[in-house]
């Protein structure tokens, strides 16, 4: 038998008495079959209803083909029998769903009135704290001007405080035509369900709505972004807006106090702290380079790569080099700052990452004969081209024996 639908009749309930009719296995765990129920179905855009069966958490509610699945683990199913129950609902969680539900309704309805765009589907967002899961519609646009936002969420607060009702309409699909329709009501159903918005919005929809919109309490568009083709636009309703507020007002006195700046003026003194921290990242990279060419200059000379005049010799030998103390990218700055000021193969290598380098500026000469059997032999793994050439080692030793294979190498030591 089809589930009653209680939660049209009394949607203000926070507890009632129905009759378990049924104990299923669903999926992971156990359905509940009740003859009448006050929990919403997850449907049309809007997540199911969570609360308690005889004390027993309700994991999700779910509709299937007339009847209501009220989802529990399968531990604490097994406490449950058919017989008389207690519904109690989550009412702060389904008050929360009816505003943005209801708040969806404005924000389509007026957003088709300012720009033509139709809704052509939407999403109502868990509430969680890093905001993961926003409350979503997509407009069939390919843009919304961010001035236009603005306007519609100017909109949407003027018909929020005028509080308009909210009117249930339930009607036969041929008279549903009597109703101006923001969108082609469903098939096959016995009785339309149209949720007036008065002055505002008409729209066939089987969720949760307020009484007026002055409930909804205030709406704040997020954003927008393009997406498959339409626009995406992000939104939040109702208590969602205080904890946003809240959130942002504790990270805007942080930064205020971090940076010794008025709240008001906090978006300057970030810009101003990123202008600073790019000014000294652009120097740091000059002494970077500056103290990587000193030190390639050092390797060279020691080496004899180098002559007094800072002029290129040895062409064609190869030189190898661990720098014990260097990451793989201070080794790569030496590197390449070496390979500008020389005609040899250099192969350079951090111990504490167990990578290697091979450098050549000579445009005639390919190092991947040199090294890649080698580095295959000893167990390394790596690629590159005719200039350069990388890889890395599982073992300390391993490097060592690969760099020690490799002809006519060198070990130096400044």
């Amino acid at each position: 038998m089809e589930t009653r639908k209680a939660y049209y009749e009394t949607p203000t309930a926070e507890s009632y008495t129905a009759n378990i009719l049924e104990i299923r296995p669903y999926n992971d765990g156990l359905a509940l079959i009740l003859d009448a129920t006050v929990f919403y179905p997850e449907g049309g855009g809007q997540s199911g209803d969570r609360g308690s069966i005889n004390g027993i958490p309700v994991l999700d509610v779910q509709e299937k083909n007339g009847e209501i699945f009220h989802i529990v683990s399968s531990g604490d199913g097994e406490k449950l029998r058919p017989g008389p129950a207690e519904l109690v609902l989550d009412r702060v969680r389904r008050r929360d769903f009816t505003v943005l539900h209801t708040a969806q309704h404005l924000l389509s309805g007026t957003i088709l009135r300012m720009t033509g765009a139709p809704t052509v589907s939407m999403h109502l967002g868990e509430d969680v704290a890093d905001g993961s899961h926003p409350c979503t519609i997509d407009v069939n646009t390919r843009e919304i001007a961010g001035e236009t936002l603005l306007a519609v969420e100017e909109v949407v607060a003027e018909a929020i405080e005028e509080n308009h009702p909210v009117i249930i309409h339930r009607c036969p699909p041929e008279r549903v035509e009597d109703f101006p329709l923001r969108k082609i009501p469903p098939k096959g159903e016995e009785v339309i369900r149209v949720v007036e918005i008065q002055g505002n919005d008409f729209s066939p929809c089987c969720g949760t709505h307020v009484t007026a919109t002055g409930e909804i309490g205030m709406l704040r568009v997020l954003g927008a972004e393009k997406y498959k083709g339409m626009t995406r636009v992000s939104f939040i309703a109702g208590r969602r807006v205080l904890r946003d507020s809240r959130a942002l007002r504790r990270n805007a006195e942080t930064v205020s106090h971090a940076l010794s700046v008025p709240v008001a003026e906090t978006g300057a003194g970030v810009l101003a702290l990123v202008e600073k921290a790019a000014q000294l990242e652009r120097k740091l990279k000059a002494l970077e380079e500056e103290a990587a060419l000193r030190k390639a200059q050092a390797l060279l000379r020691g080496a004899g790569l180098l002559d007094e005049a800072g002029k290129a010799v040895g062409e064609g030998r190869v030189l190898t080099k661990c720098f014990a103390d260097a990451d793989m990218d201070e080794v790569l700055r030496i590197g390449r700052a070496a390979q500008g000021l020389c005609a040899a193969v250099l192969v350079l290598a951090s111990p504490r990452e167990l990578k290697f380098a091979g450098l050549c500026a000579v445009k005639s000469v390919d190092i991947r004969p040199l090294l890649k059997d080698l580095m295959t032999q000893h167990g390394g793994k790596g690629g590159g081209g005719p200039s350069f050439f990388q890889g890395q080692f599982s073992t300390a030793e391993d490097l060592a024996a690969f760099l020690q294979s490799i002809p006519q190498t060198r070990e130096l030591t400044l």
